[in-house]
């Protein structure tokens, strides 16, 4: 059990939430802080005649549109239902789930104004796994995540669908399953609930989370082809990244000499005084992704601990204030900056296939005996070189566009919730290019007399039980797929992460 508190979420607390399935409560601090708020916003309405931004007005360009206080409660579930207009791709369960939980943490202040009971029952939906049917279409991360935090908040009232157990159910169906009643938004609610960067952060903490794994695998791939390549070791020297001391650049040869440890292959005499780039320069290249990758984090860590509805509510100084904490600006810059750094290290990936399959430094050509009957490991190239062009399209920055919306109110946009979904298939596109890495690298090996280091000889044997030497054509789709899910399947210790 984890417990929401005044202790700020980091990608080491979200990775154990997120894989070891962990349930979540609220501290009692964090109640207090929702009841107080609350009943302040309760205090106010009752005792002041002004129009409150949200919670007595309409909302966007319908601003100065004032409310009766009998219609508050129809006002926000207005709000919710005529906001609930996603399309395109499911988002992906793992995603939402995360969503609910960082809707939880922003909620968890007290600045939003929002009822116990309803932040009480995001908490039951997260914990038995109820995750509402969200789009992967619709958010122009700018007022928040408008429209799918409206789907992910009409299972409330008892509407829209929701995963469980597997199946999509009408979310009626499952608050029956529960034996609970639709919760009744009172003023400020709905708002609170669809103002805010949960859809761009939770896409964000699972690109983050699969960036820093990939970043290490790609490092270790990497060796396992310089090895095969019969590549030089010079350019791990420590002395050659201490006169050049970016972060990144260091620890990834740091990495990378602790990787080819006792390897024979490193050490054996050269016939070559350099090898190309793609090789020589992995710790420049993997180094500067995860400087990049550093900056993104933060943005993201802070992001996920903060007050991001409208509008913010402040007890102690007798503040209501329409602000814009809503604008997914940091966010878009994040993603576009985490697309271009992650497809860099796709590109570099598939260069080293490229390399491996040119009969170079006594390889066969495409990796096979008998090449002519036999194709090879030549098409596999072809499929990286493909999804590596793709890479470079969806890298294209985001967060330069903005289109006007609501009626010229919301005059700039960050278009981050776009971006968030082109970094998801960037990274997911950069684990099937470097698993056909690794399968090219595990296919050359074999055609080296002398050993690689005992940690990449144990990597290397694990994954040859899933895919043997190709002695023959045979259909390399079904070792790709095998590629990936090893890649998907190895653990790793959070210190080996994000340290």
């Amino acid at each position: 059990m984890y417990t929401i508190s005044s202790q700020a979420l980091n990608l080491p607390v979200l990775n154990s939430l997120i894989y070891e399935g962990l349930k979540i409560q609220l501290s009692e601090d964090v109640k207090q802080n929702i009841v107080s708020c609350r009943n302040y916003l309760d205090e106010k309405i009752a005792r002041t005649i002004d129009p409150i931004y949200g919670i007595n007005t309409g909302f966007g360009s319908l601003y100065d549109v004032r409310i009766d206080s009998e219609n508050l409660t129809k006002l926000q579930e207005n709000l919710v239902r005529s906001h609930a207009c996603g399309t395109g791709e499911f988002v992906p369960e793992s995603i939402i789930k995360t969503m609910l939980l960082l809707k939880i943490r922003s909620l968890s202040y007290g600045h939003s104004g929002i009822h116990l009971e309803t932040v009480e029952r995001l908490v039951a939906f997260y914990n038995n796994d109820i995750l509402p049917v969200i789009f992967t279409q619709g958010s122009l991360g700018a007022s928040g995540d408008l429209s799918p935090l409206a789907h992910l908040a009409l299972p409330l009232l008892g509407e829209g669908m929701v995963w469980y157990k597997g199946t999509k159910l009408l979310a009626s169906e499952v608050l029956d399953i529960f034996g609970w009643q639709p919760i009744v938004l009172q003023s400020k609610e709905g708002l609170a609930m669809l103002n805010g960067t949960q859809f761009m952060s939770a896409y964000g903490v699972h690109c983050l989370l699969k960036s820093y794994k990939l970043s290490y695998m790609a490092d270790l791939i990497g060796s396992l082809s310089l090895d095969a390549y019969d590549g030089r070791p010079e350019p791990f020297d420590p002395l050659v990244h201490l006169v050049r001391p970016h972060n990144g650049q260091i620890k990834t040869a740091e990495r990378i000499r602790g990787f080819l440890e006792g390897s024979e292959l490193i050490l054996q005499p050269k016939k070559h005084v350099q090898d190309p780039y793609s090789f020589r320069c992995i710790a420049q290249v993997h180094g500067a992704t995860k400087d990049t990758l550093s900056f993104v984090r933060n943005t993201f860590e802070t992001e996920i601990n903060a007050v991001t509805d409208n509008p913010n509510i402040f007890i102690n100084e007798d503040k209501i204030i329409s602000g814009g904490n809503f604008h997914g600006q940091p966010l878009a810059f994040g993603f576009d900056f985490l697309k271009i750094a992650m497809s860099e290290i796709g590109n570099i990936s598939e260069r080293r296939t490229y390399q491996l399959v040119s009969g170079l430094r006594e390889l066969p050509v495409f990796l096979i005996e008998k090449s002519g009957l036999n194709s090879g490991f030549m098409i596999p190239q072809y499929t990286a070189a493909s999804i590596v062009s793709a890479n470079k399209q969806l890298a294209t920055p985001a967060s330069v566009d903005s289109i006007v919306s609501s009626n010229g109110q919301e005059d700039h946009v960050s278009m981050g919730a776009n971006a968030a979904v082109q970094a998801y298939q960037i990274i997911e596109n950069v684990e099937r290019i470097l698993a056909i890495e690794l399968l090219n690298a595990s296919q050359a090996l074999f055609f080296r007399t002398k050993n690689t280091s005992p940690f990449l000889k144990s990597f290397i044997s694990s994954f040859r039980l899933e895919i043997p030497k190709v002695t023959e054509d045979r259909i390399l789709h079904d070792d790709i797929e095998k590629s990936i899910k090893f890649i998907q399947n190895t653990a790793l210790e959070s210190e080996l992460l994000f340290n």
